[in-house]
């Protein structure tokens, strides 16, 4: 981050050298912007088209920074590896990647955030049920641990700060909810990284197409 200084702190070396330093902060922001253009504008067509925003959201979504993600979490079809019948949502922990297999040996795979050590969960399952912008209301347990928290008890109204975002989807194991969940996250930063509390987050723009394609009693299967 480009620090700001204050012109006064400069005025006892002379406006000729506070206009050159204030000069030198600029360009290195400048300079730093460029290159996070550029590395956007290196994503293929297919790609900046398919992390676009989503203006006709109920909660319109930003374009996804690709400058922040890593080009092996881009969404993309590729042979199934997981051994398991189409239909099937897989969430392979330990390479931060989510897996729905399709026919023929191949698998839509995305890249994710999955929980700090200590909240993981992992086993067979199925999805209860999905929704749209949906409400947040966190566990108990969370509450206890961040009591900030306790003004959503009864729930988080939907939209963008939202923690669930724009989709949610609803594991249950044995008929009973296990409150995890696969969800969005507008930070790009956090796929591929260990940081949510035992849920698993996509992309807004991945879980969207991800929702789209996985009805509800789909089997999950999460592997540590």
């Amino acid at each position: 981050m480009t620090t700001n200084y204050s012109r006064r702190a400069f005025l006892v070396a002379g406006t000729g050298l506070a206009a050159l330093t204030l000069a030198g902060c600029s360009s290195t922001g400048s300079r730093r912007a460029l290159a996070m253009e550029r590395t956007e504008s290196s994503a293929p067509a297919a790609v900046r088209e398919m992390y676009a925003a989503l203006p006709a959201e109920p909660y319109p979504v930003p374009a996804v920074q690709l400058s922040q993600l890593n080009p092996q979490f881009w969404r993309q079809v590729v042979d199934n590896p997981t051994g398991e019948r189409a239909g099937t949502v897989v969430v392979d922990t330990p390479n931060r990647y989510l897996y729905w297999t399709l026919e023929g040996g191949k698998a839509m795979r995305y890249g994710v955030g999955i929980g700090r050590e200590g909240f993981a969960w992992n086993g067979r399952a199925n999805i209860g049920y999905k929704r749209e912008w949906p409400r947040w209301t966190p566990p108990s347990d969370m509450i206890k641990r961040q009591p900030e928290l306790e003004i959503y008890r009864n729930g988080m109204e939907p939209g963008l700060e939202n923690p669930l975002g724009a989709r949610a989807l609803y594991i249950f194991q044995n008929g009973r909810d296990t409150l995890y969940r696969l969800h969005a996250t507008l930070d790009a930063r956090t796929i591929g990284q260990a940081v949510s509390s035992g849920c698993v987050r996509l992309l807004s723009q991945d879980v969207i197409d991800l929702y789209n394609r996985v009805p509800s009693g789909s089997p999950v299967v999460v592997l540590q």
